[in-house]
This record gives structure tokens, C-alpha cells and sequence, in this order.
């Protein structure tokens, strides 16, 4: 594998790192779903909206950082997704403001909409972020239509790589079942996420309990859906590519392939599988300490899931309209000097991680109380 080679694969993982650790952060948005599910009082209310309005800021920043690493790694996917299907987009980042609004402003004196829009506000981007970004996720495995020209680029009229050819702009993927299966499959994620972090950081009894009751149903609809598209994507085809020509082409049992092929992310999607469910189980029975498994776990299925979307020879993004505009690690990234510069400057990664860490453990060092909801704001 020469230098380009391996920096190539090497950002692929650290985008499919950081995809991983914002699906896990999504509980914050699991959480908002369920704020009148949970919540049967104001008080309790005003627990759950402290126990998340401390995160949402990790939360939000991993999704720049997310979009920040592709576009500087592989900015052609970047071009094409983000210019092409800006609807899905637009939609994503609109819910996202709206969250910051709502929890800069529902408990403001004389605030003009009053409390309940701002929470209605959240319970959209509850509801609307996960649902969207799992959507748009599985384009990854099952395609979007656009054309990719890169001779256009020269053109004098309108210099566009590439273009879409419907007017949906993105918003088609949600009428492909196996992407908005993937979509509801996040949804229900997080808020299995959303349930066992409130068991861990809200010290409430009556609150504890429901959350618990509330993770029977959760859970088995998320088996349910995410099982369902497991099996679905183990046995679809997938676009795979010929290292040396490039040439794109349809492969039976791809994603099958890439896992028997790269044992160490089959036993990454494994270990992960079984840390959700242990995870799960712990929060069935009541304990505090679910979130700790369930969250690590939810990281290495979507690591996993991502890994074998990008390597061992697979197109990350194919195109339905013009198999040959499908793009994949070495037709999409930077140049050496680009990922080699890149590359230093990740070397900071694990510095931020454990700042996030110190920074997480410092806010829930003591759980939420009701005492503490009469302080905040």
C-alpha cells in the first residue's frame, strides 16, 4: 500500500470514527423526543431538559467536525452530497439551530413564543435529526442519482462537477426502505441512549422507573427495525471497484464480502452488537450503568458499518443515475500533500477526547436532583 493509499484509508477511519461517536451523542436528541413522554410533571420536565442541555453542545460540534473532516479529506463527496442534496441538508442543520435556540430562550422572562414552542423546537430536532441523518447515512449502501463530470470543471457556462438529476435533491432517499429503515433504526437508538443516560444522571426514583418501563418498548422496536436492516444489508449487493482500473461494478453479497474479508471489523460490528445488548439488559433491570455499554457498543456497530462502506474496494457513494460517477477513497480525496498535512494536525484528536471526557465527568460528577432543577435555568 503506498502513502496516498494509506492516508486514504487512514481518514476514512477517522470520519467513520467521528460518524460513530456523533450517532452515540445523539441521545441528547433521543432525549428531547421524550420530553413529554417521560416528563409527567414540570419538575421532571425540567430534569430532563438539564440533563441534556448540558451535552447538546458536544453534540453539535461533532456534527461540524464531521462535516469539517470530509470535506477536507474527501472533498468531492463533499461537492456532491452537500451541494446536490442540500434539501436533507438544509433540513439536518435547520433542526440543529433550532435546538440552540430553544435552549438559549424557553425559560427567558417574556419570551414572545413562550416555553412550549421552544419545546416542541426540540422535540422536532428530536425526532427530525436522527430520523435525517440515518437517512442520508444510508445512501452510503444504497445510492443517490447524481453525475459526476469532472471535465466540467473547465467549462466557461458552469464549471459544476457535479450535479442531481431529480428535483428532490436528497429528499428522494427517504423513500427507499432500506434507508428509512436505517433512519428509524438511529431514531430508536437514541432514544435507548436517551433512556439509560437519564438512569445514569438523574437522581429520581419515579423518573428512573419510567425511563425503565419506556426502555421495554424502545428496545424491541429498535431490535426489530435494525435487525430487519442488518439482514437486508448482509445479503443486498453492493458497488464495489477494480483497484487498478477503477471501473465500478455491482457485487452480490458486497458488504458480506467486506466483512469476511476484514476479520478485525467483523469483530469490531460483533463486540460492539454484544456491548448494546448487554447494555440494554442492564437498563431493563433498572441499572444505572447501561449507558456505559449501550454508548461504547453503538460507537463500534456504526464504526463498523462505515468501515465497510469505504475500504476493501467498495464505493462509499454510489450513483443509481451513472454507476461510473460513484465515488469512493481514491477517487474522492485530497491530494497527498492535503491528507499528509491533515494528518499531523489529527494528531491532536486524542487530546480533544480527553478533554471531552474530563469535561463530561466534571458535569455529571454529582446527579441531577430535583433541588438542583429549582437553581437552573
Amino acid at each position: 500500500m503506498d502513502d496516498i493509499s494509506l492516508l486514504q484509508h487512514y481518514w476514512w477511519f477517522l470520519v467513520a470514527l467521528l460518524g460513530a461517536l456523533l450517532v452515540f451523542l445523539m441521545f441528547v436528541q433521543g432525549g428531547q423526543s421524550l420530553i413529554w413522554t417521560l416528563g409527567k410533571t414540570e419538575e421532571q420536565r425540567r430534569m430532563l431538559l438539564l440533563a441534556t442541555g448540558r451535552k447538546w453542545e458536544l453534540t453539535f460540534t461533532t456534527l461540524v467536525t464531521f462535516g469539517g473532516a470530509f470535506f477536507a479529506s474527501f472533498p468531492l463527496f463533499y461537492s456532491t452530497s452537500f451541494g446536490g442534496a442540500y434539501w436533507v441538508w438544509v433540513l439536518i442543520l435547520l433542526c440543529f439551530v433550532l435546538q440552540a435556540v430553544s435552549y438559549e430562550f424557553q425559560l427567558k422572562r417574556r419570551n414572545v413564543l413562550g416555553t412550549t414552542t421552544y419545546r416542541v423546537f426540540l422535540l422536532l430536532n428530536g425526532l427530525l435529526g436522527p430520523l435525517l441523518i440515518g437517512t442520508a447515512v444510508g445512501t452510503f449502501f444504497s445510492g443517490a442519482e447524481f453525475v459526476v463530470n469532472k471535465s466540467a470543471v473547465t467549462g466557461t457556462a458552469m464549471p459544476v462537477i457535479s450535479y442531481w438529476t431529480n428535483a428532490l435533491h436528497g429528499l428522494e432517499a427517504a423513500l427507499v426502505p432500506a434507508n428509512l429503515m436505517l433512519g428509524i433504526s438511529v431514531l430508536l437508538l437514541t432514544r435507548v441512549l436517551a433512556c439509560q443516560y437519564f438512569q445514569n444522571a438523574i437522581a429520581d426514583a419515579e423518573l428512573a422507573e419510567q425511563c425503565r418501563k419506556r426502555l421495554w418498548l424502545e428496545c424491541g422496536f429498535f431490535l426489530l427495525f435494525f435487525l430487519t436492516w442488518l439482514i437486508n444489508w448482509l445479503t443486498s449487493a453492493g458497488f464495489a471497484y477494480h483497484p487498478e482500473s477503477g471501473e465500478v461494478y455491482s457485487a452480490p453479497y458486497k458488504y458480506l464480502h467486506n466483512l469476511l474479508d476484514m476479520p478485525a471489523v467483523a469483530a469490531v460490528l460483533v463486540v460492539g452488537v454484544l456491548l448494546v445488548l448487554w447494555g440494554m439488559v442492564q437498563g431493563l433491570r433498572g441499572g444505572r450503568r447501561g449507558i456505559w455499554a449501550t454508548g461504547p457498543g453503538s460507537v463500534l456497530v456504526v464504526l463498523a458499518l462505515l468501515l465497510c462502506a469505504g475500504w476493501n474496494n467498495t464505493a462509499y457513494y454510489p450513483s443509481v443515475a451513472d454507476m461510473q460517477s460513484s465515488l469512493t477513497i481514491v477517487n474522492s480525496s485530497s491530494s497527498l500533500f492535503t491528507l499528509r498535512t491533515m494528518t499531523y494536525v489529527s494528531f491532536i484528536i486524542p487530546f480533544v477526547l480527553a478533554y471531552i471526557t474530563w469535561a463530561w465527568r466534571a458535569l455529571d460528577r454529582e446527579p441531577i436532583t430535583p433541588a438542583e432543577v429549582e437553581q437552573e435555568h
